[in-house]
């Protein structure tokens, strides 16, 4: 169990890092993505665990393993988009304009990748990831373990807090908006946190970037009303 959950934590970094690559390659600019405000996207997590867990034991045919996965993540992104959106009325993601979609939430060009990748995952990544916790002692694994669930389990309750108080305030559009959700998030904890305003002192630089991102919102905000 002690490994599951590490492994967890493992692709789950590894999913931001990839959409944060990925964006980066696109906007030539750092975005940082995902749901929570720590270096983590638990949907690749889940995803990962439960190609291994459905498919692991009948990994003998490629194409069995590249549909299943294909099925697996699909479900898992339609599921996550349909119910982030119910509850906090927003879109992280948004593939409307994307070629065979379906109702926006999940597409073909996704789907294809997320097949390869769980491919990937099954005869090689898995096993590779188990080999390397497996070197590490069963009392640091455990350490490890409690170590990130509790900044998970933090992380999701602030995240939850935060956008339960900005839900009732802004009006998001019907598109991807992962960054104006993490920067209203980020200005909401600059005007109501304590820890956020000590940052703030310790780090004047971070004043300055925040200001920026102050002005560019103010910026976005004028445009909009002008259309």
């Amino acid at each position: 169990m002690i490994k599951v959950i590490l492994s967890f934590f493992i692709y789950a970094f590894m999913g931001w890092s990839m959409e944060v690559i990925c964006k980066l390659i696109e906007t030539k600019r750092f975005i940082n993505r995902g749901f929570l405000l720590g270096p983590i996207c638990p949907i690749y997590g889940y995803g990962v665990l439960g190609i291994v867990f459905l498919i692991g034991q009948d990994s003998k045919d490629v194409l069995t393993v590249f549909l299943k996965s294909i099925l697996i993540c699909s479900i898992l992104e339609y599921a996550t988009s349909y119910f982030m959106e119910k509850i906090f009325h927003a879109r992280w993601w948004d593939y409307s304009r994307r070629k065979y979609n379906i109702n926006g939430r999940i597409c073909l060009e996704t789907m294809i990748p997320f097949g390869i990748l769980g491919t990937f995952v099954i005869y090689f990544l898995h096993p590779l990831v188990m080999r390397l916790i497996g070197y590490i002692s069963p009392k640091i694994q455990l350490i490890i373990a409690i170590f990130f669930l509790v900044l998970y389990f933090l992380d999701n309750v602030l995240t939850y807090f935060v956008l339960n108080k900005i839900k009732k305030e802004i009006q998001f559009e019907n598109k991807d908006n992962t960054e104006i959700i993490r920067e209203r998030v980020l200005l909401w904890l600059n005007h109501h946190s304590y820890l956020y305003k000590r940052i703030k002192d310790a780090y004047p630089n971070f004043q300055i970037a925040l200001r920026e991102l102050k002005e560019e919102i103010r910026v976005k905000k004028e445009k909009r009303k002008s259309f």
